[in-house]
């Protein structure tokens, strides 16, 4: 018999492992809040007002070292110089970041201020604030573990990397952080610091797997917080092309294999009656009614021929007035063919009904003149799935 403490170790051991199989083949959804929270940025915060003085310019003033940030009350100088390094109290005081990188929106501390339009095109003039603003980014990036390498933004592993890759890693928190960071460069004109850095982090955790706890933040909040469709795409692609399992990647426009068996299971539509079959049944009835003509006209000159060799050809009586049908032209079966092959059958008025049938097209053209002007001028809606697919 086995014994009870052995049955109880060997279900345990099972439960566990058939948690961490549901968990590694769990499917990631996305979130909608972060959806519209990342459009609205992208799209410079429609409906988006000034509450703050123009005048009350608190972030520019903290970075030209006027004022302290509140409220711990210490001034850019003395947060660059002093706790560059001190990786303890950048990890646990959570009231800097907010003044370190501002935005237009409000976050956790509610004494810092949000950026204004005003704010932010004074903020890019006075190089004092924009170097000391990346002289902060340089401290933060050191405190994930990465280093800036140049001035257009391109990064790479820190000396300490090692070390702070596993506290990144372990520490979900600073993916808030992050995803701040990315925003406040793009606010204050850097713009294009935010791919490298973007791209770094998904080659880290995508393919070196450094830091994989962060790559669901990083596809649904990182890549998100750029501006430029296709630089977006580009990166959505490189994760696409290492996401494992491929399966699950949920980000971006759907593969090429899926697309074609979509299609596939579609069922053809039938054919449609178009304009050419309608073409084709104008052809019938004309042509059925130039061959009753030309019969007419040959049964008439027959009966003309019947007239007796003796009688005169011409009479004192009055000829009688010619009939409409003996002032046609003659049609042969010949002449008839040719009038088909050439002409075009909206040319032929044979019939009021035809006449009717033929001044349709312009009526149609000016409908639907109409309502092309309709749709080159659609209504402004707000498309939510553009949301989720950019």
């Amino acid at each position: 018999m086995v014994p009870l403490t052995k049955k109880r170790k060997s279900r345990e051991s099972t439960a566990s492992e058939g948690s961490d199989s549901t968990e590694a083949t769990a499917k990631p959804k996305r979130s909608f809040y972060a959806a519209r929270d990342l459009y609205k940025y992208r799209h410079q915060y429609p409906n988006f007002k000034d509450i703050r003085c123009p005048n009350d310019l608190s972030n520019l003033r903290f970075y030209k070292n006027k004022i302290p940030f509140k409220p711990d009350g210490v001034y850019i100088e003395e947060v660059l110089n002093k706790w560059k390094g001190d990786y303890e109290k950048l990890e646990h005081n959570h009231t800097y970041i907010q003044w370190l990188f501002p935005l237009r929106e409000q976050g956790l501390n509610f004494y810092a201020k949000e950026l204004t339009t005003y704010e932010i095109e004074e903020f890019k003039k006075t190089k004092e604030a924009i170097r000391r603003f990346l002289l902060a980014y340089k401290m933060m990036l050191e405190f994930f573990g990465i280093k800036l390498t140049d001035k257009t933004g391109n990064v790479a592993r820190a000396a300490n990397w090692q070390e702070r890759f596993q506290h990144l890693n372990e520490s979900q928190h600073n993916y808030l952080r992050i995803t701040r960071i990315l925003k406040s460069l793009g606010e204050l004109g850097y713009e294009s610091f935010k791919s490298p850095l973007v791209k770094f982090i998904l080659h880290e955790a995508l393919v070196e797997n450094t830091i994989p706890n962060i790559k669901q933040s990083a596809l649904e909040y990182f890549v998100y917080t750029i501006r430029d469709r296709r630089e977006r795409r580009k990166l959505l692609r490189f994760a696409q092309k290492h996401y494992t399992p491929a399966e699950n990647f949920i980000w971006g426009p759907p593969r090429k294999d899926e697309l074609e068996g979509s299609k596939a299971q579609k069922t053809p539509a039938p054919p449609a009656s178009g304009p050419n079959s309608q073409i084709s049944t104008h052809k019938k009835s004309k042509d059925s009614k130039n061959s009753s003509l030309a019969v007419h006209v040959n049964s008439k000159s027959a009966e003309e021929k019947k007239v007796a060799p003796g009688e005169p050809e011409v009479t004192d009586r009055p000829s009688p007035e010619p009939s409409s049908e003996a002032a046609r032209p003659r049609i042969t079966e010949k002449d008839g063919d040719a009038e088909n092959l050439n002409s075009q059958p909206e040319k032929t008025m044979s019939s009021p009904a035809e006449k009717k049938e033929s001044a349709s097209p312009p009526e149609r053209d000016e409908e639907d003149e109409g309502h092309s002007k309709d749709c080159e001028n659609p209504g402004s809606t707000d498309s939510h799935d553009d949301v989720l697919l950019q």
